[in-house]
């Protein structure tokens, strides 16, 4: 399937669209303020270590500490492999130390960093792993033949007596070997540089920081599938010219300077995608539709028939909206990039036969994806449990913040309860001081509600506690939000 990939460029952010036959299918967002940490190598300081949790909280000069397991501490493959050597990590680490640490997940949430002591720098064709002596191949790259060839290719350009190992990456599958040796000595001078730049540094310093989106979209994003890469600064298509010149000539024949009048985005439908995308609901093309809530602990996806009614009978009419729900989950997870638990609540099907259709038609859709994931048969709830990696914010976190009105519920109470609060909130304050008069200041929809329907009600209290009370609108008012003033 032919693949195509916009690049919009402002000074103040960089958005790229991956395209399949005019259809976005994923979305990348990067801003200047905020770039990802992901593959960023620091010279961190031991801040405290945490024995129960077997981790320690790391100082890399970010706003919050990160946070490094035990798990993620690099050992030598003898060590491991010795029960006896797996030590906690007081033993390891102390208070005060430098580290030299490599950012596997960027802050999400009100999470800090997470971080790893084993290096790892990725190049065009292979990824670079100082540490170890080892050559591995890309899982994706399946043919046995394919994979030893690759193997015995790097064996024959890697001395023995040079430290590190190598990992091939998919794209390397028909790599020459001027490639691979124009790859291995980038990454070796990369290494060198940080090792240099942490000898005469001090904790926290940043030793070496991740490409940017768009030298990420040449390096990382680009496949035999891709037939064009639109650019539309001529600035950056000038950058990103010069990169590919350097790192990745093969991409060069793809790049193309974008220079019409209509904003490319807008162009091919982009912004309407990304609005859709942050919605709630989306809607199927046979009238069916999907609910999709991302919590805190996990996304959950409810299909739903909506106005699709079928032509035969009630069963195929599920069956095929579960159908298409499969195929349209597996594009907004990527688009939205969802990760961590997600949950998919597919019509309940009696056949067997469909339940496993939709299962392999999710699967196939899924295949798609980058991104390592794990799926779940039907449950004996009749819900699909899955898994995505997460290493970054979702779109909806990059573009959104949560509501100030409902701090991020997507409700917010009734008048008629905000009315009752108040009401028990000044007898509580009549009982503690003793105050000439009471004003209740809310907003429109509450005092209203005190003029109208519940006014009976305050002029009840009123009475009780033997004071006047008087309200004033306030129109800045949230809908919870209220005051009550002594007079």
């Amino acid at each position: 399937m032919s693949e195509e990939i916009l690049i919009n460029f402002t000074p103040q952010e960089t958005r790229v669209a991956v395209m399949q036959q005019g259809v976005v299918q994923e979305l990348h967002i990067e801003r200047t303020a905020s770039r990802g940490l992901v593959g960023n190598v620091y010279l961190g300081r031991i801040c405290r270590i945490l024995p129960g949790m077997q981790s320690a909280f790391v100082d890399v000069g970010l706003e919050r500490t990160a946070f490094l397991h035990v798990a993620d501490i690099w050992q030598p493959r003898e060590a491991t492999q010795d029960r006896a050597a797996e030590r906690p990590i007081e033993k390891i680490l102390h208070e005060g130390q430098s580290i030299l640490v490599q950012v596997v997940k960027d802050p999400i949430g009100t999470k800090g960093a997470r971080l790893s002591t084993q290096v790892s720098i990725a190049g065009r064709m292979l990824v670079y792993l100082p540490q170890e002596k080892h050559i591995g191949i890309s899982q994706r790259i399946e043919s046995e033949v394919d994979r030893e060839s690759l193997r015995e290719k790097i064996n024959r350009l890697v001395p023995d007596d040079e430290p590190g190992g190598f990992i091939v990456r998919t794209m390397a599958e028909n790599a020459s070997d001027e490639e691979f040796a124009t790859d291995i000595a980038y990454l070796r001078k990369t290494w060198a540089d940080i090792r240099e730049k942490s000898r005469i540094s001090a904790p926290p310093t940043l030793l070496y920081q991740e490409l940017s989106l768009g030298q990420r979209v040449l390096r990382d994003f680009v496949n035999p599938e891709t037939t064009r890469i639109f650019i539309d600064s001529r600035e950056n298509f000038q950058k990103l010219t010069a990169f590919a010149q350097e790192y990745t000539p093969a991409v060069i024949p793809l790049l193309e300077h974008y220079t019409g009048q209509r904003p490319l985005f807008d162009l091919h439908g982009v912004e309407d995608e990304i609005q859709k995308a942050l919605a709630r609901r989306v809607d199927l093309k046979s009238g069916g539709y999907l609910i999709m809530d991302q919590t805190e602990a996990m996304t959950t996806i409810d299909v739903n028939t909506g106005g699709f009614v079928g032509v035969r009978n009630f069963d195929d009419t599920i069956f095929k909206t579960n159908l298409e729900a499969a195929v349209t989950i597996a594009r907004q997870l990527r688009l939205r990039n969802l990760g961590g638990i997600i949950i998919v609540d597919f019509i309940d099907m009696e056949n067997e036969e469909h339940k496993k259709a939709v299962l392999d038609e999710f699967n196939k859709a899924l295949a798609r994806d980058h991104t390592r994931l794990t799926v779940n048969g039907f449950t004996q709830l009749g819900l699909v449990e899955m898994t995505r990696k997460r290493t970054r914010e979702s779109l909806a976190h990059v573009l959104c913040q949560p509501c100030p009105t409902c701090g991020g519920r997507g409700e917010v109470k009734t008048a008629r309860t905000v009315a009752y609060e108040i009401l028990r909130e000044l007898l509580r304050e009549a009982r503690q001081f003793n105050a000439r008069e009471y004003r209740i200041l809310a907003g429109p929809a509450v005092v209203n509600l005190f003029l109208d329907e519940e006014s009976q009600a305050l002029a009840m209290l009123s009475d009780f506690i033997g004071k006047s009370v008087s309200l004033q609108s306030e129109p800045s008012y949230s809908p919870e939000q209220y005051d009550i003033v002594l007079m």
